[in-house]
């Protein structure tokens, strides 16, 4: 039980005070803030927090954060059952992996099946290339989930920092895309990409800002 508990201090804590302390110099707030902001107080019920990818190569088997950088779960808004997930830019920038999304496709899941709103907070970089194909296959499934849903709960987006391909088709697959000027971004890929291969200059702001 000791064990378990220390487990669950260090999910809470989240990665490290570094990555907290350079998402709030981005002036940003934390993951599992902004689910305390949208939900009523002492409410939210978190799905899965113990899981970790199991992807190797690139390192990536030495670093296995807990939640691996999405808190995935359910509360109340004034009352009424909304399911929630919220990308933490602190772990992997974000990125979506296998696991990652699994949590996501299981949290959209019981949203479409209780007939609940869903709501997610998107701050996320993309696709974790390191997983390559799995994680795209990822995405594909919330896409599908997506459209599954699409008229039969409500969908909300609420952009929070620079969403960069799946993670700007989704949201844009939604009912409502909510975004922070000067803080957001919602672009298929990014300037470099972009002046790479059409010789444009612009900035994330003008390519997909609010």
């Amino acid at each position: 039980m000791a064990e378990l508990h220390a487990i669950r201090e260090e999910v809470w804590r989240g990665p490290s005070e570094k990555a907290t302390e350079a998402q709030r110099a981005k002036g940003k707030l934390t993951a599992r803030e902004r689910i305390d902001l949208l939900l009523d107080e002492g409410s939210f019920r978190e799905v899965e927090p113990l899981r970790r990818h199991r992807a190797s190569g690139f390192g990536l088997e030495a670093k296995r954060p807990y939640t691996d950088g999405v808190i995935t779960g359910w509360g109340t808004v004034h009352g009424r059952t909304v399911f929630v997930y919220a990308h933490d830019f602190r772990i992997f920038g974000g990125a979506l992996g296998e696991a990652h999304a699994t949590k996501i496709h299981k949290i959209m899941d019981m949203a479409i099946s209780a007939g609940a709103p869903l709501v997610s907070l998107n701050d996320g970089a993309g696709a974790r290339i390191q997983e390559g194909v799995s994680a795209l296959a990822g995405y594909g499934g919330i896409f599908q989930r997506n459209t599954r849903a699409s008229g039969v709960i409500p969908q909300i987006s609420v952009m929070l920092g620079p969403c960069a391909g799946g993670a700007a088709y989704s949201p844009a697959l939604t009912d409502f895309v909510f975004m922070v000027r000067e803080t957001s971004q919602m672009f298929i890929t990014g300037p470099d990409v972009v002046k790479a291969v059409t010789g444009e200059d612009i900035t994330q702001n003008g390519l997909g800002g609010a």
